[in-house]
């Protein structure tokens, strides 16, 4: 009897460790955005990303503070998260999605690969189906994705007020850059 529960023990060691190596994580991900607008240009960064790739499924998974962004000036900072993102009731950006050409992807070999990905971006409080194609770059145990894609403010009922409303592009430039590690 304890010979078998003391090889359901390590059976059960082995499948956590094969699972653990499937998944790769950063807490160090940046995301940047960019509103190209007749008057103005805005852009902001955050390096604080949150991402999750679980390269067995497929599934992806992005997390962001919205307090986390940088401008250029305090004051574009302050109007982001009081007035427009209302950063105090919707603090977080959340994207969960899957890479749909995963089995295309050699996650055991170096090399760049295209991946098509598509989920639920939320933002503001508001869902929208997002669909977009990046790149995933398999460096030894390491992951680098990107991607590039736009966002209407008007599809998460991010209002811009009519005083500002040429400061701000009515859709603007995301960009997704993460370099993942095996989760541990």
């Amino acid at each position: 009897m304890k010979r078998i529960m003391l090889l359901i023990v390590i059976m059960m060691t082995l499948q956590q460790f094969v699972n653990a190596q499937t998944k790769y994580f950063t807490k160090n991900g940046k995301i940047t955005f960019f509103s190209k607008a007749s008057l103005e240009n805005i852009e902001a960064l955050n390096k604080s990303v949150t991402a999750v790739l679980d390269t067995k499924s497929g599934n992806i998974q992005f997390a962001v503070l919205m307090k986390g962004f940088e401008f250029e000036k305090a004051l574009m900072q302050e109007h982001f998260n009081e007035n427009y993102l209302e950063s105090h009731k919707y603090p977080k950006a959340i994207f969960k999605g899957e890479v749909l050409n995963n089995s295309s992807i050699d996650y055991a070999k170096n090399g760049t690969y295209k991946a098509k990905v598509k989920g639920t971006l939320t933002i503001h409080g508001e869902s929208q189906p997002v669909e977009t194609e990046g790149n995933i770059v398999v460096n030894g145990n390491q992951l680098k994705t990107d991607a590039n894609f736009t966002v209407a403010l008007a599809d998460y009922k991010i209002t811009i007020p009519k005083i500002v409303k040429n400061n701000i592009a009515k859709v603007v430039s995301i960009q997704v850059a993460c370099l993942l590690e095996p989760l541990q």
